[in-house]
């Protein structure tokens, strides 16, 4: 499906959460080339005030009629991860093209349904929302390691720390909710795939509530031979921290620091630090949109895949594995399917 070059992609926003409602703001005011044609949620009174805030968008309760409405070229799902196979489906009956927030799916086998009926549709349909793939550091990390000056990658260093986790966060979501970005970004800046994840479980910090294992440690083994090792610390308190450092045989580099600023008065010098991932990631998240929508136009779809998907489902399955029952969990997938390769 290519767009008529002189008409906005419409485009159905499904869940207006913090992260639907900032992705309507995004298509109105930032992305070029597109328009928000209708907002859904379960909410009905939360879908019509953002509804009410854009010209020409119609509020809907139910995914299905707003992809059937004739003004609705491509689909962004936003609603959290349990509802996004039943959009997704839908969306396929439709053969619309849909960004999908991560994660694809809450699970491997949900995942591997989704990943079977885009490949019975045969061709896709799915860009699914792994946006550090568009932050300005990890695209200019991924091309560094393309030119192969540093060598072969040996080890990966990741920290991802929140200041303070959401009331309703439990100890498996820091796996499958938070891990599961460096699970992506791993595989992407590699070209590896997961085999293997251990999780460590360091002493709780007394800010955390009770019963939530925060910090927590996860290692990673790779088909590749690296290791790559993830801080995941939804409690550290003072801001929003996404770090990485590769080490390969000729040399290391290093991102997120944020050292963007710094100021020097009133006799201390220092920076500020992102609250939350859509202050940090806000480019990315721009980037990300603008890509998309300017790939739907052209009938296209690029970014990371199904696959994509499926597989951080499977390593993050694999990952609250461990961390229940305190071993190294091996992490299994079906064989890569050629349409995706």
């Amino acid at each position: 499906m290519a767009v008529n070059p002189r008409d906005p992609l419409g485009v159905a926003v499904v869940g207006t959460g913090k992260m639907g409602a900032d992705h309507v703001r995004r298509i109105q005011d930032v992305v070029n080339g597109a328009r928000v044609s209708a907002v859904v949620d379960v909410d009905a009174e939360r879908a019509k005030r953002i509804a009410s805030g854009v010209d020409g968008c119609t509020a809907y309760t139910d995914p299905g009629a707003a992809m059937a409405a004739a003004d609705v070229d491509a689909v962004l799902i936003a609603s959290p991860g349990p509802a996004h196979e039943a959009a997704l489906l839908t969306a396929f009956e439709h053969d619309l093209p849909v960004l999908c927030e991560k994660p694809l799916a809450p699970d491997a086998a949900s995942a591997l349904r989704v990943m079977e009926a885009e490949l019975r549709l045969g061709h896709r349909r799915v860009q699914v929302g792994f946006m550090r793939r568009y932050d300005a550091e990890y695209m200019k990390l991924k091309s560094l390691l393309g030119t192969g000056q540093l060598g072969r990658p040996l080890m990966l260093h990741n920290r991802h720390r929140n200041a303070a986790s959401p009331p309703f966060f439990t100890s498996s979501m820091l796996i499958s909710d938070s891990v599961a970005h460096e699970t992506d970004a791993t595989r992407w800046l590699l070209g590896h795939e997961i085999t293997a994840v251990t999780v460590l479980r360091p002493r709780p910090t007394a800010s955390a509530p009770v019963d939530l294992q925060d910090p927590q440690f996860v290692v990673f083994e790779t088909d590749g031979g690296a290791i790559v090792d993830v801080e995941m610390f939804v409690n550290c308190g003072f801001g929003y921290q996404v770090q990485a450092e590769i080490v390969c045989e000729r040399g290391t580099a290093r991102i997120g620091d944020g050292h963007a600023m710094v100021t020097n008065m009133a006799g201390r010098w220092g920076g500020t630090i992102a609250q939350d991932y859509v202050e940090r990631f806000a480019d990315a998240y721009d980037r990300e949109v603008q890509t998309w929508v300017d790939a739907t136009r052209r009938g296209e779809v690029t970014g990371p895949s199904v696959w994509d998907g499926y597989a951080a489902a499977a390593v993050c399955e694999a990952g609250v594995r461990a961390l229940e029952d305190g071993v190294r969990v091996e992490v299994e997938l079906v064989e890569r399917p050629a349409f995706y390769r």
